[in-house]
């Protein structure tokens, strides 16, 4: 059972670009949290198959991409979250990875939710651009047609990501965190991939970087039980969302603004 009584934090490279890369993030970013008193769990993906392009970067693939997330998790004794495309790649990926990832594009295909729910493992299901938060609960409702204790037992994150209207651009909608808070699951912040601009630049994605702490913070005050956000030790040099991920460097203050917001806000609990 997943435990989520505070503020938790999602974070990794978008995408495995090699083992040193990834061993030298999930140690900083461990050594961070640690100093915060802040739950980690690392992410990164072993393909992205969503890629604008055909020729973009996707990863290592499975077996390799495996090998290296089990590596941190034996080196660094982190929970892992990375996402899967497939079915059939569910119950491979549940031997290492604590949590799967459901892509927002993804989110609504049944026999993907199906298979993941049935490794017995977390799932954090991220709202796709094209649906409404409140449209979560159909979604979710897969879920619990599978296992109807899976959200008692904390078994489901929401995962709010921003919304597509099209024309290389997403909004975040605030409201959206205390809609899914209403679905009885955590809600996560997608810091970084809501302020993405979808293929702004014809071979892949841009991204306004400056927006992602103000975002951050924004959904911390309205309720946000984690953050998801992507690092990179020199982003402009990334080979997957250079534009939207935001430099290790710059990582730990973030967290610490976020976390002063959040304890404030624990000082004054809501009576909605």
């Amino acid at each position: 059972m997943l435990q989520f009584n505070k503020l938790f934090v999602i974070a990794g490279p978008c995408v495995i670009e090699g083992e040193e890369m990834i061993m030298e993030i999930a140690g900083s970013l461990k050594e961070i949290t640690d100093s915060l008193s802040l739950p980690l769990i690392f992410k990164s993906s072993f393909d992205k198959a969503n890629r604008s392009v055909y020729s973009g970067f996707r990863g290592p693939g499975l077996d390799e991409g495996l090998r290296i997330l089990s590596a941190v998790k034996e080196k660094y004794h982190l929970p892992i979250l990375t996402d899967i495309h497939l079915p059939l790649q569910a119950p491979k990926v549940a031997t290492v990875a604590d949590i799967l990832q459901i892509p927002a594009f993804l989110c609504r295909q049944t026999d993907l939710l199906i298979a993941a729910v049935e490794t017995g493992k977390g799932l954090n299901l991220k709202k796709g651009q094209f649906v409404a938060p409140a449209d979560m609960k159909g979604v979710l409702s897969k879920i619990l047609a599978i296992d109807k204790q899976a959200v008692v037992k904390n078994r489901v994150l929401l995962t709010e990501r921003g919304s597509s209207f099209g024309y290389n651009n997403l909004v975040v909608d605030m409201r959206s965190i205390k809609i899914m808070g209403e679905l009885g699951c955590p809600v996560v912040f997608d810091a970084t991939h809501s302020v993405q601009l979808p293929s702004a630049q014809g071979y892949q994605s841009g991204g306004e970087r400056e927006f992602v702490e103000p975002l951050a913070l924004a959904a911390v005050a309205a309720g946000a039980q984690g953050l998801f956000l992507e690092v990179h030790q020199n982003p402009p040099q990334a080979k997957c969302d250079s534009a939207s991920m935001i430099d290790l460097a710059t990582f730990e203050s973030l967290l610490k603004k976020c976390l002063g917001i959040y304890e404030l806000l624990e000082k004054f609990p809501s009576k909605n």
